[in-house]
């Protein structure tokens, strides 16, 4: 299925809206060409493409509200799933927390298309994994990789006259490495909306690297140990603690920014001075949708500077109740760091724990945002500014606001996950137990 050009989504869109009787209508329109190609044991075992296309229809009668979504486009279709969302609506409770559509709002440019991703081919994503597959095998690893490439386009369409359109493509790649005595295991992860930044070869090789080099690990005690901090490994605890910027919940007193006695912990220092992070819709390297789900502008937004809470999200109605203007929680998140690369700040490191991944990740304390999960696929002890041996893995309780305020250094970005993260080096992160699995 073709992706909508602006032209033809708002023609689709003006054309539903037309039908509507209800009293306010809101209409999304999506569609996307996602291809695979999945492998194990240095062999591929599934490729794919699908094609998607979805109208999802609101229809409100007062605080009343019905849904319904069909993926033919045609005007009968348009008409009956009009139809549908409206006597759902008249059907349904009243909910107390409608809002009523957005007027027009003004959208800022972001690059989130690349024809070069949108024209990915089944031969190139063949030559991906044979590029992963082919030097694995002549190390003695066996390789065990996914790649995911999108085009989509989204757009939205109400009865207060707002419009707004958005192409993206994204391609998504991860790759276990294990050697094949079964004793060392490397991981690697690559996001990007732009392909050309994509290479193969040099992923799996990191990974390649990282499963000879975790051969044979090493048990130490557990314990508080400096460590060193991969993108990959801080960016689930990052995200979690960025879950609690709502200021709903921290407001009812449910999250960590919550404030003993009440209120919030807006404007208070949380963190080390250093850290600063912050939520760009137009950073080149991490682009976004310039809306959200709801149709709010996304706008450049601080949420941490020096170290203080700058901002928290509020829903529309949230802000209402508060008298507040509304701020759409945040598409991407992007953390300051320094000029040191990963090489340097081991030979900066006396004594510390070099850690790739963090996996497993489950809630400790809500309240404080403690958490407890293990390290896996690349695990080493750093001594005297090398990494002397492997290690093998650990159980860990920590919070992400305690390891912000243990911060001895940051490094350069990397893309992870849609988001900018640094390397990090903090000080005792705390080790609870051994994990003797590979």
């Amino acid at each position: 299925m073709a992706i909508y050009t602006k032209e033809e989504a708002k023609q689709i869109l003006e054309k539903a809206l037309s039908f509507s009787k209800a009293d306010t209508c809101e209409i999304n329109l999506s569609a996307s060409n996602e291809g695979n190609i999945r492998y194990a044991r240095n062999t591929v075992s599934t490729a794919g493409y699908q094609s998607n296309q979805t109208l999802v229809v609101q229809s409100s009668y007062g605080n009343k509200v019905g849904v319904a979504t069909i993926d033919e486009f045609d005007a009968a279709s348009l008409e009956k799933v009009v139809r549908r969302s409206e006597e759902l609506a008249q059907l349904s409770p009243e909910n107390p927390e409608f809002m009523p559509p957005l007027g027009q709002q003004e959208y800022l440019e972001t690059k989130t298309y690349h024809e070069s991703t949108a024209k990915i081919t089944p031969e190139y994503r063949a030559q991906v994994a044979a590029s992963s597959i082919e030097p694995a095998r002549a190390k003695d690893v066996t390789a065990a990789g996914f790649l995911n490439d999108s085009a989509g386009m989204s757009a939205m369409i109400n009865s207060a006259g707002l419009f707004a359109y958005n192409r993206s493509t994204n391609v998504d790649f991860t790759v276990t490495m294990r050697t094949n005595d079964g004793t060392g295991s490397g991981w690697v992860t690559r996001d990007f909306n732009n392909v050309d930044r994509f290479d193969a070869k040099e992923a799996s090789k990191v990974a390649i690297d990282k499963a000879i080099m975790s051969k044979e690990a090493k048990a130490i005690e557990p314990g508080k140990y400096t460590v060193i901090l991969e993108p990959a490994a801080s960016v689930q605890l990052l995200g979690n603690m960025f879950g609690s910027f709502n200021a709903r919940t921290a407001d009812e007193g449910r999250s960590f920014m919550s404030k003993e006695g009440g209120g919030t912990k807006l404007g208070e220092k949380i963190v080390d001075e250093r850290i600063n992070i912050y939520s760009d819709p137009q950073n080149t390297l991490v682009p976004t949708s310039p809306w959200a789900g709801d149709g709010q502008a996304y706008k450049k937004m601080n949420w941490i500077e020096n170290g203080v809470v700058k901002n928290l999200a509020y829903s529309r109605f949230w802000a209402k109740e508060k008298g507040v203007d509304p701020v759409p929680f945040p598409s991407n998140a992007i953390m300051d760091g320094g000029t040191a690369s990963l090489e340097e700040m081991i030979k900066s490191t006396k004594k510390g724990i070099l850690v790739t991944r963090l996996w497993y990740i489950r809630t400790v304390d809500p309240q404080t945002l403690l958490y407890t999960g293990l390290t896996r696929d690349g695990t080493f002890f750093i001594e005297n500014g090398r990494i002397k041996h492997p290690i093998k893995n650990f159980r860990f309780n920590e919070s992400p606001i305690i390891m912000l305020n243990n911060l001895e250094q940051l490094g350069q970005q990397v893309r992870v996950d849609g988001n900018l993260i640094p390397y990090m080096k903090v000080r005792d992160f705390t080790f609870t137990s051994l994990s003797d699995a590979v």
